[in-house]
């Protein structure tokens, strides 16, 4: 197949001209194989990639255990027989053969790790459920064969990692972590520095080398070849080095993802590109390219330390004043809302957002709650936070603060609620969604602080906690799946749906977060009203005003009470501490 002439240029600008000929040949074969393999993927892109019936759970392969079984067979009967209709979509966290990181340091890109089940296990998952795929093409673990091969001083992967020599000054270099940014290692020609990033057993792959890129390229086809409907890129805005940079964010990592987008578009169009970019807002946001040639998702990263800041204070107006600028910049492009995930809760993301101040309450709230603190290495050698280590539902809730369960679920799920209401696709980890607690024992088992996000569920426990009405994990469970599955039948959800926010300084009340979904179409509009404090709040809207044209009393879809509008056009109501109120109109 001969490549189209953008994939050309950008080789050109990444490789320069004498090495783009040479790999121009390789990947248009390693494009026609795929190609003859799967035809079927090469269909026509559908006119909507995600609607609002989509949602996204985020889980390790091996998050539900029981004896003699695949844990990823047991995932798959736990969600078919609870969420199949709520959930549309599940992000295995890696899958595959690892050595640190829980997953992130991968020995073997191309097999299933045997402890959680095969190939055939996942393939069993995506037939009822849209698949995401992590390719952390960052770092591959040193106990790969590709660094091994580089340590037996193997020509064939003698441009697979990057080597530093000694003094070399990389001040500038950007430091997500604590760690030393270089490894010494012994090689069969003696002791080398090799560039990582994250950990010395996440070694960072050299991508301006032709031979890495041609491999990563071979195994982001394989994802989709196995079934991946969305690939998770990793870590990725690390993804290029240049010394005398930053190392982050730089024209060629844009330029990587926006190959990877063509190559898509080319031979596995309804592919997915989603970028994990964990930094300020307008960086992130970058990876959206022109809204038509990166990627098509970016995580929204601002969301879950905005959302802590709103119910800590009572006060919704920064997440007002945020979100009323929020814009995908085309159709093709939508934001990956989240608020907990396997890692932390990043700090960086509301710089320019939150003040110092705001700030350090937060981190406050997470110490006092139980969490944990990480930080990272600045270019003058100083340590700042980077994240926060706490369940979600502990750092919204004291778990020593005497509250009743339901107050607290409910308090829960009030944010959970306001980022469904979202414009974008809302990506729900394991732990929100089963309403878990602070995992202490794993942090001590480990030493690692991320652990106190990552406990592992029993399969029995989990289904006997979940058929008790007075557990936790019953009281969030259900009413999650419940909150779901009403925002899927309603197209005002959809990702391509407007999003008018109104703010406290319009609405005269900072502890409601108010806004409009109007569905693509203008069939319908919802008016989501959230209580962000513990107190009750009185709120008067003027139906007219807000052009909310009803032909008969609003109707909240989620309780399924209705609403009059008085003879004066407004709609008046109170709501409960932490009370949700989705109008439909």
């Amino acid at each position: 197949m001969k490549l189209e002439t953008k994939i050309q240029d950008h080789l050109t600008y990444l490789y320069g001209a004498e090495a783009a000929k040479q790999i121009i040949p390789s990947l248009e074969e390693i494009l026609a194989d795929f190609q003859e393999r799967n035809p079927h993927l090469r269909t026509n892109t559908p006119a909507d990639r995600v609607t609002e019936k989509d949602a996204i759970l985020i889980t390790y392969g091996d998050q539900i255990l029981e004896e003699n079984v695949p844990p990823l067979q047991s995932l798959t009967e736990v969600l078919n027989t609870y969420a199949k209709n709520a959930l549309s979509g599940v992000h295995i966290l890696p899958f595959f053969p690892y050595s640190s990181d829980d997953g992130f340091s991968i020995i073997d890109y191309t097999q299933v790790n045997p402890e959680l089940g095969s190939w055939e296990n996942v393939e069993s998952l995506g037939k009822n459920f849209r698949l995401m795929f992590d390719a952390v093409i960052n770092h591959i673990s040193q106990h790969s064969q590709w660094f091994q091969g580089y340590l037996r001083n193997d020509p064939h992967y003698a441009n697979y990692f990057i080597t530093i020599e000694p003094g070399t000054d990389t001040s500038q270099v950007t430091r997500p972590r604590a760690k030393p940014l270089l490894t010494p290692v012994q090689t069969s020609a003696g002791e080398k520095l090799v560039w990582t990033t994250f950990s010395p057993d996440q070694i960072d792959l050299n991508l301006s080398a032709p031979e890495v890129f041609l491999e990563i390229i071979k195994i982001l086809l394989l994802y989709a070849e196995k079934g991946a409907d969305i690939i998770r890129l990793d870590a990725i805005a690390y993804a290029w080095k240049k010394l005398g940079t930053t190392c982050i964010h730089l024209e060629e990592v844009h330029r990587l993802i926006q190959l990877f987008r063509l190559i898509f578009n080319l031979v596995a169009p309804n592919t997915i590109i989603l970028t994990e970019t964990n930094v300020p807002h307008k960086e992130n946001i970058s990876y959206f390219g022109d809204g038509f040639n990166e990627a098509q998702m970016v995580y929204q990263f601002p969301l879950p330390p905005l959302m802590l800041h709103t119910f800590i204070t009572g006060d919704s107006t920064h997440l007002s004043n945020w979100a009323a600028d929020l814009e995908a910049p085309s159709e093709e492009t939508t934001f990956f809302n989240f608020l907990a995930s396997h890692d932390g809760i990043g700090v960086r993301p509301v710089e320019g957002i939150l003040n110092q101040g705001e700030t350090d309450a937060i981190i406050e709230r997470v110490a006092t709650h139980g969490g944990h603190i990480s930080h990272k290495t600045n270019p003058d050698g100083s340590e700042s936070v980077y994240e926060l280590n706490i369940s979600y539902f502990d750092a919204l809730s004291d778990p020593n603060g005497g509250e009743p369960l339901a107050f607290q679920a409910r308090r829960f799920l009030a944010s959970q609620a306001i980022m469904l209401s979202l414009q974008g696709v809302p990506g729900i980890y394991v732990h929100s969604l089963f309403g878990s607690r602070n995992y202490h024992q794993g942090v001590e088992k480990t030493g690692h602080y991320r652990s106190i996000n990552r406990e592992k569920f029993q399969r029995s426990a989990l289904e006997s906690e979940l058929h008790d009405p007075e557990s936790l994990r019953h009281k969030v469970f259900f009413p999650y799946l419940d909150l779901l599955k009403k925002r899927a039948a309603h197209a005002s959800f959809h990702p391509n749906g407007t999003q008018t926010i109104l703010p406290p300084r319009q609405t005269g009340n900072k502890a409601l977060f108010i806004l409009i979904r109007t569905a693509p179409a203008g069939e319908e509009k919802i008016l989501c009203v959230h209580n962000v404090s513990n107190a009750e709040q009185s709120v008067t809207l003027d139906v007219g005003e807000l052009e909310l044209k009803t032909t008969g009393a609003p109707k909240d879809i989620i309780t399924g009470k209705v609403y009059k509008i008085n003879d004066m056009g407004n709609l008046e109501f109170k709501l409960f501490p932490y009370q949700i109120l989705w109008l439909a109109v």
